[in-house]
């Protein structure tokens, strides 16, 4: 009876079980505190979000953009959050453990309603939830648009499917304004259009350029050609267009397109092949991971060469099975389709690879080891007996590893020191551990690390202003003015250079430098050039 009952009850019950292993696994995660690398900025520091959900607010997150970014869902989540929270960051955190769970619930729900196979889609679930590179976009609060964006994503899946089943505009008209929702969380759902195209040929088996097996659950579905397919997502792909100019434009005008930070086409190409090579590793063996990862100097010929054959074997290999083993190729190319985004082909930023950016590509490689593992194992049909243990064993120790990285987000000081235990040259870790040593107190310690962070970028302006604070924080006025003065040529638009440059200005009695940040200060950061104004009022001076 007992047996019987877990059987008629097992999708649940599997349902409950990656439910308990998340919160497990990330059980220490409501210790944790926010971190200062964009925490702050995006929540504690943020007059806006701080204000909870007001009509100011919603309106600011609609209209302007966000260092360098347009996600206004995911602005007004952090409102909300605040609204009902505050600034406890356990609970900020602890949303995000939900959002995770309910994405992971909606990927397995999805993976067993279109294939019938409860086992294999909560192992490929779990495989998603419990892996460590999941870490970042969970336990980094700032990283709500990952889990927001994802948790969107699934649900445009999931319409798709009831669209699939019984088409209809309204069915239709659900995935599409799902699919917006998730691109006003974060556009890295820019290729989910075409990520349906590969669903359409698994596990729904509604192209011609494959054949369902009779005990397929989309038997039934009316098949139809890949041109048919591609025109059905027409308005899908506009969506997502209209999303990428909107991120082209904000991105520009934030500064993260500036022709120093964007290298050479030879050069992202290289870096892109790289770091797809990069991502399988730090996939199948997630050991070293780091909150960020310095772009390298160069990329010497055998590791292009090397990286570049190791995709086109896996690509040989995977796609070459694509109709005894559909599943294989849809995996893959969901892999490799939905990093596009953020491989590296268009630089922003100056990060290699990020944990992160995996959220939603590793969907692919998990359906691959679960489906592909399942066949593996069933040629070894005498030793089936240790599917289970083993599958156990390997769920165990991806949870082990995950509850290990969340630790390492404990505090900023634990996230940076772990950063340059794994890394190298990683002048973003020193420059921000260095950050959190002056609130401190402990400024040599600090000087230290912002030197180290020169000597592998000589342009690092917010290494520069530090530099400035600490020179100020000790009675070095003209050498605080001087740090301010060079970030501020390197990059104009460096809010915080500008604003310390005005108080040093004041505080050595230049009230008309002091003026004329203050007017540098208005159309970038006009909260605090109020506050600058302040201070000159204070002097009696106005402008």
């Amino acid at each position: 009876m007992i047996r019987e009952f877990l059987r008629s009850q097992r999708v649940p019950l599997l349902a409950l079980a990656l439910v308990l292993a998340i919160v497990s696994a990330y059980g220490q995660l409501f210790r944790n505190q926010f971190v200062t690398y964009d925490d702050l900025k995006y929540v504690v520091e943020n007059p806006l979000v701080r204000a909870g959900v007001t009509l100011e607010g919603v309106r600011w997150a609609f209209t302007a953009s966000h260092d360098a970014n347009w996600f206004p869902l995911t602005l007004l989540s952090h409102m909300l959050d605040v609204e009902l929270f505050g600034t406890n960051p356990a609970a900020h955190h602890g949303v995000n453990v939900l959002l995770h769970c309910v994405t992971t619930l909606l990927l397995f729900l999805f993976l067993q309603r279109s294939t019938g196979a409860a086992g294999r889609s909560a192992v490929a679930a779990a495989l998603f939830a419990l892996h460590p590179l999941r870490v970042e976009s969970v336990a980094w609060a700032a990283e709500r648009k990952d889990v927001l964006s994802a948790l969107f994503g699934l649900l445009t899946i999931l319409s798709y499917l009831r669209y699939v089943r019984r088409p209809g505009l309204a069915r239709f008209g659900a995935v599409a304004l799902f699919l917006a929702l998730g691109l006003m969380a974060k556009p890295m759902l820019v290729t989910l259009p075409l990520a349906l195209v590969l669903l359409d040929v698994w596990p729904l088996y509604r192209l011609t350029l494959v054949k369902p097996p009779p005990d397929s659950p989309q038997a039934g579905i009316p098949r139809i050609t890949l041109a048919r397919s591609l025109r059905e997502k027409a308005p899908l792909l506009l969506l997502s267009a209209a999303s990428s100019v909107v991120t082209l434009i904000v991105q520009r005008q934030g500064g993260s397109l500036d022709p120093a930070v964007v290298a050479s086409f030879g050069y992202n190409m290289s870096a892109a092949a790289v770091g797809y090579a990069a991502y399988l590793g730090k996939i199948f063996w997630p050991a070293g991971l780091a909150v960020f990862y310095p772009l390298p100097q160069g990329f010497s010929a055998g590791e292009v060469f090397g990286s570049l054959m190791l995709l086109a074997v896996l690509s040989f290999l995977l796609l070459g099975r694509w109709r005894q083993a559909p599943y294989l190729a849809v995996g893959w190319l969901w892999f490799l389709g939905t990093l596009v985004p953020v491989c590296g082909l268009v630089r922003v930023g100056a990060q290699f690879i990020a944990d992160r950016y995996t959220y939603i590509p590793s969907i692919g490689i998990a359906v691959i080891v679960a489906w592909g593992g399942w066949s593996l194992l069933e040629r070894l049909r005498p030793r089936a007996e240790i599917v289970a243990p083993v599958t156990a064993a390997a769920l165990i120790l991806l949870g082990a590893l995950t509850w290990a990285q969340v630790g390492y987000w404990r505090n900023t000081v634990t996230l940076f020191e772990r950063a340059l235990a794994v890394t190298q040259r990683n002048w973003l870790a020193h420059n921000n551990l260095a950050a959190t040593l002056i609130k401190a107190g402990r400024l040599e310690e600090a000087r230290g690390h912002l030197t180290e962070a020169i000597r592998f970028r000589p342009d690092y302006v917010s290494a520069l202003t530090n530099l400035g604070v600490i020179s100020g924080m000790v009675g070095n006025t003209a050498q605080a003015i001087d740090y301010y003065r060079k970030a501020i040529e390197i990059n104009p638009r460096e809010v915080d250079a500008h604003f310390n440059l005005g108080l040093a200005c004041l505080g050595s009695g230049d009230l008309d430098r002091a003026l004329i940040e203050y007017r540098a200060l208005l159309p970038l950061a006009p909260g605090q050039a109020e506050q600058l104004l302040k201070f000159i009022s204070y002097s009696g001076r106005r402008p």
